[in-house]
């Protein structure tokens, strides 16, 4: 009698469970319907004639953005001009930008580049490009409207934290060449290792770097800079933490498939011989910039001077489709060794220092941040 019970209970449940399937089915079918109703009559009844495969374009778009900022839709044309490297045609600017409330939202200017020397800073929304309103656009489209040929100017119209009136700058594009890894010696015995981006190079240079300036009998501590650095490829961030760490976790991700969550470990070898280590960071510091800062001070490894952080702790991944186009999904976030999420928190600093200045610069005058941090340094 109670294995009967069981079974009834089981299929009642099964029942239940199938049930509940073919409801949700429906509910998907039925918004499809109402989505290819309502397409149906913005082209018989709109004031101007639209253009249906735009229109379809920016409906995708507009799924994926609905997500997070970070998911986004690219036509066959933008993704195969991603896949092409560009052969000095295009000029850019200099900045990684991202979709933020229908606006877009400078994650950070790169250094040497026209956009940091026009004074574009993190955290800025471009709300017009040249006479070009961005609000309604996507973010492809409005990095579209930023290309241009070398030589040729750009308005931008930026609304910025703490101004009430709208910033214009005018900017001549370049062709923009990252150099990744800059490195110096301060007041003759402070290694500076200056860190613009994780790219396929990034660990090699750093290491390199810092070989050269521990032959200085002298040097006594590191300044890693991270500013302004939006960020790059994981197994950068992976080996560049490891440089500074003899063991523990350096960062994890997690996804919705429990088989795909990983975890990275440091290995055995501080380069730098466990020597007084400072890391710089401000709002422009994001993703893989956010993993090395966050690892460093989670294994107390290192101080952490100036800004809270970005806050940009996902993992994106180019899924190829059939018309030849992609999109740009969030599959994993990031966790520090703490177990804390870098998503839209950032990493705090130890010492909070602000850019005071509108005019701040990196490795300038106005740049109270390494002063600082020299200071620190030198007791």
């Amino acid at each position: 009698m109670k294995k009967k019970f069981i079974l009834i209970q089981i299929f009642v449940f099964i029942f239940i469970l199938n049930n509940n399937v073919h409801t949700a089915e429906n509910e998907i079918y039925k918004k499809i319907d109402i989505f290819g109703e309502v397409l149906e009559k913005i082209n018989k009844e709109y004031v101007d004639e639209i253009n249906q495969s735009e229109s379809m374009d920016s409906a995708i778009n507009g799924l994926l953005q609905s997500l997070d900022p970070y998911s986004s839709y690219m036509s066959p044309e933008i993704f195969n001009e991603m896949q092409t490297e560009t052969s000095g045609e295009f000029g850019g600017l200099g900045i990684e930008v991202t979709m933020e409330s229908g606006v877009v939202k400078v994650i950070s200017p790169i250094d040497d580049t026209p956009a940091s020397r026009a004074g574009i800073k993190a955290g800025d929304y471009i709300v017009k490009i040249d006479e070009n309103q961005v609000q309604g656009r996507s973010l492809s489209e409005a990095v579209d409207l930023m290309r241009g040929p070398v030589g040729s100017s750009i308005e931008l119209t930026i609304r910025r934290r703490g101004e009430k009136k709208a910033l214009t700058f005018n900017i001549i594009r370049e062709i923009i060449e990252i150099k990744s890894v800059k490195a110096d010696i301060l007041e003759k015995n402070i290694g500076y290792l200056r860190l613009t981006s994780f790219n396929e190079n990034s660990s090699d240079q750093i290491e390199k770097e810092i070989k050269k300036l521990e032959q200085n009998n002298d040097l006594k501590a590191y300044i890693l800079d991270l500013r302004n650095n939006p960020g790059g490829l994981l197994s950068q961030a992976i080996k560049i933490s490891d440089f500074f760490l003899n063991n523990g976790e350096i960062v994890s991700t997690k996804s919705r498939k429990q088989s795909e969550n990983r975890k990275w470990f440091a290995r055995t070898g501080d380069l730098t011989n466990g020597k007084t280590l400072i890391v710089l960071i401000n709002y422009g510091s994001a993703s893989a910039s956010e993993i090395v800062a966050g690892a460093l001070k989670d294994h107390k490894r290192a101080i952490l001077l100036g800004e809270n952080s970005y806050g940009k702790g996902s993992v994106q991944s180019i899924i190829p489709l059939k018309n030849k186009g992609a999109i740009r999904l969030t599959v994993a976030k990031y966790y520090l060794p703490s177990g804390k999420s870098i998503s839209e928190v950032g990493v705090s600093p130890d010492i909070q220092i602000d850019e005071e200045t509108d005019d701040f610069r990196i490795n300038t005058e106005t740049d109270n941040q390494l002063t600082y941090a020299i200071k620190l340094l030198n007791g």
